[in-house]
C-alpha cells in the first residue's frame, strides 16, 4: 500500500467512514485484496511504477465493473485494455466519469491528471490498419503520464512520408513503431534515430503475414541497433516499456 492510500484510509477513519477494525484489516492486507474471482495486486504501483491494469478479454462485463469499482475505491487510476462498449457501460455504473477509447478499446479513469511531461514518446505506425494497436500504445502511454506524439500512416510503401516527419520523431525520448505486413518500418526508424526503438509487430496483413508472425520475425531480425520487440499487437506492453525508459 502506497503513502497516498494509507493517508486516504486514515482520513476515512478520522471521518468515521471506517471502523477501527476495518481500517486495521485494510492496512494488514499485505498488498492484495481478495474478491473471490480476482485477487487485486494493490502494491504493484509502489513496486513497479505501473498500477495494476485490467486485461478485459475473457471477463464478463460485471466482473470487469467490480474490479474497476474496487480499484477506484482505493484511489487507483483505472486502465482496462481490450474492452468492449458493453463492458464500458457496466464500468460506468461503478465508476462515473470513466472514458472509453473506441479505437484503442480501452477504458480509462483518473481522479486527477498527472503533471505535464517535457519528454515525449513518439508512436509511429506504418498504415491506417495498424491504428487500433497504435492507439492502445498511445492511450496507455498517456495514462501513465507521458506526452505522446502520433505519427501515423508513414510506412515504407511511401517512405517519403516518414522523412517529412523525422524532425519530430528524432526529438522523442523513445519511439514506438507499429507495423504489420513485413514489419520493415521498425528497422528503417532504428537506422535513423539515436533513441530506443520499440517495435510492435501488427497482425494487419495478407495471408503470408501469418497474423503478425512475419512482422515479428522481421523485427526480431532487425540489423538496426537499438531496436527491441514486444509481442504481436501488444501496444500496451510497448507503452509500459517506453514509460519505464522515460523515467
Amino acid at each position: 500500500m502506497n503513502r497516498s492510500e494509507i493517508i486516504r484510509l486514515l482520513e476515512q477513519y478520522s471521518r468515521g467512514e471506517l471502523k477501527k477494525e476495518e481500517a486495521a484489516e485494510k492496512l494488514s492486507m499485505g498488498g492484495v485484496e481478495e474478491m473471490g474471482f480476482a485477487t487485486l495486486d494493490t502494491d504493484r504501483y509502489r513496486r513497479t511504477g505501473i498500477p495494476e491494469v485490467i486485461y478485459s478479454e475473457g471477463k464478463t462485463p460485471q466482473q470487469l465493473a467490480e474490479i474497476a469499482g474496487h480499484l477506484n475505491a482505493r484511489g487507483t487510476p483505472i486502465l482496462a485494455t481490450r474492452a468492449t462498449r458493453e463492458m464500458y457501460e457496466a464500468v460506468l455504473e461503478q465508476v462515473p466519469g470513466a472514458i472509453y477509447h473506441d479505437l484503442a478499446r480501452a477504458i480509462i479513469y483518473r481522479a486527477k491528471e498527472p503533471p505535464p511531461s517535457e519528454k515525449f514518446i513518439a508512436v509511429v505506425s506504418a498504415g491506417t490498419s495498424d491504428m487500433p494497436v497504435s492507439e492502445e500504445a498511445a492511450v496507455t502511454a498517456e495514462f501513465l503520464g507521458n506526452r505522446v506524439e502520433r505519427i501515423y500512416d508513414v510506412g515504407v510503401a511511401g517512405i517519403h512520408r516518414l522523412f517529412n516527419r523525422m524532425d519530430l520523431i528524432s526529438n522523442a525520448a523513445v519511439v514506438i513503431v507499429v507495423a504489420g505486413m513485413e514489419g520493415a518500418l521498425a528497422s528503417v526508424v532504428g537506422g535513423l534515430v539515436d533513441k530506443p526503438v520499440i517495435g510492435v509487430p501488427c497482425s494487419a496483413g495478407y495471408g503470408a503475414n501469418f497474423g503478425g508472425v512475419s512482422a515479428l520475425l522481421a523485427m526480431l531480425n532487425s540489423c538496426a541497433a537499438g531496436v527491441s520487440v514486444v509481442n504481436i499487437d501488444n501496444g500496451f506492453g510497448a507503452a509500459c516499456q517506453a514509460h519505464l525508459i522515460t523515467k
